[in-house]
């Protein structure tokens, strides 16, 4: 009990973390037309276009990788009160985040981007806490 209220700021964010990643990650198998369809449409105009569904592919590994390591990070924050897949869950979330923000910013969607950034925030500080 004292490793989980000793790290509860890093188990809320993972938390979180886990929660945006599992969920997207999990649409992206169960409805990947739609997925595909609407990307391909979103970045027609840009360089990426003929990319698409490797780069949807791409993003759908490193969300499902990172939502993993924020379940087995939470785990060893509670168990042992070790953090090395808690720092290495929230590195990969930034990493993943710059990834969609980059996509978007190509895309000139200035509201998206900006929606990422508030997720980046977050990982940001989360990535903080666990390397105090």
């Amino acid at each position: 009990m004292d490793n989980f209220v000793s790290n509860i700021v890093a188990i809320t964010i993972l938390l979180f973390l886990l929660i945006t990643f599992l969920q997207s990650g999990v649409d992206k198998i169960l409805d990947w037309k739609g997925n595909l369809g609407w990307l391909k449409e979103h970045f027609a105009k840009t360089f990426m276009g003929n990319m698409v569904p490797l780069l949807l592919s791409v993003v759908l590994v490193i969300e499902v990788v990172t939502a993993l390591c924020c379940i087995i990070g939470i785990y060893y924050l509670v168990a042992d009160n070790e953090n090395c897949f808690a720092l290495l869950a929230m590195f990969l979330a930034c990493i993943t985040l710059l990834m969609l923000l980059f996509g978007q910013r190509v895309a000139k969607d200035y509201a998206g981007a900006l929606t990422i950034t508030c997720y980046f925030i977050v990982a940001v500080f989360g990535l903080y806490i666990v390397s105090l």
